[in-house]
């Protein structure tokens, strides 16, 4: 098998948002790394929100919203990782309620194993996610790398007053996702097998403009966004920081097709199990281990998850998947 047809994904130890460090760890890892108080930084390190904002000008309204984010091959198709990756990016400017408005980019790429061809038809999915995203992607940074990454780093703008956080949540929020769930045992199937998913790359490749937007017309204060840490993982840490108790109904979360027939026949990221073992002692639970487990899938650019219910229609698949309540004896119950 020559390097251009060897398949991109058997190039990575793990795919998309599946290879991000375990979030116990990574805690561990910046713990104390916090910055010095400054007086126009409003969303730092503190909540691991989903990106930085700052202030343009004391006293303004004006925010500068500041993320990166880059991975491991997710899929062999070149130009679809380059899009999935982009959109991932650009996600952590959605999830923070801001509009990206210039994005640069981050490449990894074995140069002596991967034809530069490939690298081309990555950075062309990245520029055409971008240019969807109405954001001009100028540039950027390459390193030879024995493991191929790519991602991006996104500038963004905001309103002080519209942002979009991780710890505003309140008792009586209803709890809403934008994306069903599941690529990650989708993409752990599509690695082993090589079939092709195209529901998962739709879904991988499909903007959060639409819901941030939504989101901000309908007057919510909190979000983020699903990605590695999977919906529990990702949920815990919003209702941690919000101070609230994120109540989940099993049965109203949506998935992908596909995704539970994968899940059966034993497609599992290891990362989805290292999630639930994170948020484990946090956890209630009235399902069994396999259904917390897929609650807990990695996801790879995956949807919104709001505080707050969105108008019937405005967001596709949209759905209300539980309520935050008063923080009670665990952060995390699902039924």
């Amino acid at each position: 098998m020559t390097s251009e047809t060897r398949r991109l994904t058997q190039f990575a130890h793990g795919g998309g948002c599946a290879c991000k460090i375990p979030p116990g760890e990574l805690e561990e890892m910046v713990k104390g790394l916090t910055a010095r108080p400054w007086p126009d930084l409003l969303v730092g390190l503190d909540d691991g929100d989903d990106a930085a904002a700052v202030r343009t000008a004391p006293g303004s309204d004006d925010v500068i919203i500041s993320t990166t984010d880059f991975f491991t091959p997710v899929v062999d198709n070149a130009y679809d990782w380059g899009r999935i990756a982009a959109v991932n990016a650009l996600s952590d400017i959605y999830a923070m309620g801001g509009t990206p408005v210039l994005a640069i980019n981050l490449l990894g790429w074995p140069r002596d194993v991967l034809p530069a061809k490939l690298a081309s038809e990555v950075l062309r999915g990245g520029l055409d996610a971008c240019t969807q995203a109405g954001a001009p992607l100028a540039g950027g940074h390459s390193i030879d790398d024995p493991e191929p990454k790519y991602g991006l780093a996104v500038t963004g703008v905001g309103k002080e007053s519209q942002l979009l956080r991780n710890s505003t949540a309140q008792p009586g929020n209803a709890i809403t996702l934008t994306k069903p769930i599941g690529v990650g045992v989708l993409n752990n199937r599509h690695k082993a097998t090589g079939e092709i998913f195209q529901q998962a790359i739709d879904s991988m490749t499909t903007l959060n403009d639409v819901a941030s937007r939504a989101a901000l017309d309908a007057g919510l204060i909190a979000a983020t966004d699903v990605t590695g840490f999977g919906l529990l993982g990702h949920l815990y840490k919003m209702a941690r920081a919000s101070g609230v108790t994120a109540v989940v109904n099993a049965s109203a979360v949506p998935y992908l097709a596909d995704v539970r027939e994968s899940f059966a026949a034993g497609f599992v990221p290891g990362g989805s199990r290292r999630n639930l073992d994170w948020v484990r002692p946090h956890l209630s639970a009235e399902v069994d281990e396999d259904e917390l487990i897929l609650l807990a899938d990695a996801q790879t650019s995956g949807g919104l998850l709001l505080a707050g219910e969105l108008p019937e229609g405005s967001v596709p698949n949209a759905a209300v998947i539980g309520e935050f309540v008063p923080r009670g004896e665990h952060v995390l119950v699902v039924r």
